[in-house]
């Protein structure tokens, strides 16, 4: 690993080299009219393409596509703005959410008092240098509104301008941002840029605490009356993403999502820059799902026994309706970042079909998911029919502290009982589920699509296959669950007679449903 001398020159290096190309980027015309340079101000306080062409060419490396336009627009217009910028991969989303944008309301009068956030403060260091750069040494920049670099104020992702109109400051997610300020002035402008990296998507617990830390440390930070943005930028990669958390969360919170191209006509979205050819190319090298993952922010799970393609999605019949409701609770008792998970899954039968009504799956404490349980059983209409159960195994004295505490604090009784798993092994009682995905009898709350727990279920469930090591506790609590069912489910042959079958079995006379 290099030393912290080494990272520093690297930076320094690079920032010099930013500098380089920023200085000749555009020139000054020494024979202008100062009424020709206040209308070239004034168009680009109100038209940002043309901001972007004059003031910053050296970015403008094709015609700027409407999305962009549009975003700058919405962005600019919206003072109190909070958005998820979910640009496909290539589409510029750190150019524009991080230099142009900022750049354009500090041009348009605003004070800007930005923050930006990455995975760690050496990346945001590095994101946030770009628009220091510009502010620095674009000679069109200074030309039209003075000398930016404050002389004993300019640190490397620290920074602000001579009168203060903007301000910089870098953030690694670990730091602490709890009271930053310069004097009086608080951040009016958040960026979130380049958060998840390999280790955060492998970790839904890491994720969540990103998510809080967003909510009660970031956003708090800003407390202008005029002006509080806040913008997020990241392609959608992966089924759970500390994003994903945050805008199930708060659903009113804007998403503008941007797919590459059309994945039947290869129409791109910024066509001035990529080609139809481009992404044939680009799904040839990478293969569909990368490719789905990266530009059109859909990512498929296609495990070795089961695939996300077979999960049927539909409208949920009435709970009232439901002939049984099983929920059952795979039990974890740390919740730390390896631990297992805490599997709350709530099924149900209606004309032999197995419902996923709802669902909690999280590395979390035991009284989080009896809790969970609890407000599950309050919202339920009365007289349905609905069992709760654990396995037997885990019956110990630290489980009832925690069922006893939550009843108590709840006011509500699960009368939850102890169910016996059979002991063969327990990876082939969930592939044994296989014929139940394959017959059509499976069906998922479509409610539940952006559902975090249920894309974590999802992942675990494509995951199983021999020899994995992944967490199965979704996919456990699953079977054990429609185990249960199946007591109360009335196989019917060809014929539509009534016929018997041995609880749990599949005969070869049920109908595909």
């Amino acid at each position: 690993m290099a030393s912290q001398k080494t990272r520093d020159k690297q930076l320094a290096e690079q920032y010099l080299a930013k500098l380089d190309i920023t200085s000749k980027s555009n020139e000054v015309n020494p024979f202008e009219t100062k009424a020709e340079q206040q209308a070239r101000i004034k168009r680009a306080k109100v038209d940002v393409v043309y901001m972007v062409e004059t003031y910053l060419p050296h970015y403008a490396t094709a015609e700027c596509a409407p999305f962009q336009i549009e975003a700058a627009n919405d962005i600019a217009n919206d003072p109190f703005i909070i958005e998820f910028e979910e640009w496909f991969r290539g589409g510029a989303k750190s150019v524009w959410g991080n230099i142009i944008i900022p750049l354009w309301l500090w041009m348009r009068g605003e004070d800007v008092f930005m923050c930006l956030m990455s995975d760690s403060v050496e990346r945001a260091q590095e994101l946030l240098s770009d628009v220091q750069s510009e502010l620095e040494g674009n000679p069109l920049i200074i030309h039209d509104f003075g000398v930016q670099k404050c002389e004993g104020s300019w640190e490397f992702g620290n920074f602000f301008t001579p009168d203060q109109r903007f301000i910089g400051k870098a953030f690694g997610i670990k730091k602490k941002v709890r009271g930053v300020r310069i004097k009086q002035r608080r951040p009016n402008l958040w960026v979130i840029d380049d958060l998840e990296t390999p280790d955060t998507i492998g970790n839904p617990k890491r994720m969540r605490k990103q998510a809080d830390q967003i909510e009660r440390d970031i956003i708090p930070t800003m407390t202008d009356k005029k002006r509080r943005r806040m913008l997020y930028l990241n392609n959608r990669f992966a089924r759970v993403m500390t994003q994903t958390i945050l805008q199930e969360r708060h659903p009113n919170w804007r998403i503008r999502q941007i797919k590459a191209y059309n994945k039947v006509t290869y129409e791109p979205a910024w066509p001035s820059m990529y080609t139809a050819e481009y992404y044939k190319h680009q799904e040839d090298n990478m293969g569909i799902v990368a490719a789905y993952a990266e530009y059109l922010h859909e990512s498929i799970l296609q495990g070795k026994v089961f695939s996300e393609k077979q999960i049927q999605w539909g409208k949920m019949p009435e709970l009232k309706d439901f002939k049984m409701i099983i929920v059952h609770w795979d039990i974890a008792y740390t919740d730390n970042d390896t631990s297992d998970y805490n599997a709350c899954k709530a099924w149900g039968l209606h004309d032999n079909k197995f419902w996923l009504i709802d669902c909690y799956v999280k590395q979390s404490k035991m009284k989080q998911a009896v809790s969970w349980m609890c407000n599950f059983k309050k919202q339920l209409p009365t007289g349905v029919n609905v069992i709760f159960q654990y396995e037997s195994q885990f019956w110990n004295g630290e489980v009832q502290r925690a069922i006893d505490e939550v009843e108590w604090e709840t006011g509500i009784s699960l009368n939850i009982m102890k169910v016996m798993v059979a002991k063969v092994n327990k990876l082939m009682r969930i592939i044994a589920k296989q014929p139940y995905y394959q017959n059509g009898r499976i069906w998922y709350n479509e409610k539940l699509k952006s559902h975090s727990d249920t894309q974590v279920g999802i992942q675990q469930l494509c995951a199983i296959e021999e020899g994995s090591t992944e967490n199965d506790d979704s996919p456990d609590a699953d079977t054990e669950a429609i185990d249960s069912l199946e007591k109360y489910s009335t196989p019917t042959n060809r014929n539509n007679t009534n016929s018997t079958y041995t609880t749990g079995k599949i005969g070869l006379n049920y109908q595909t449903l």
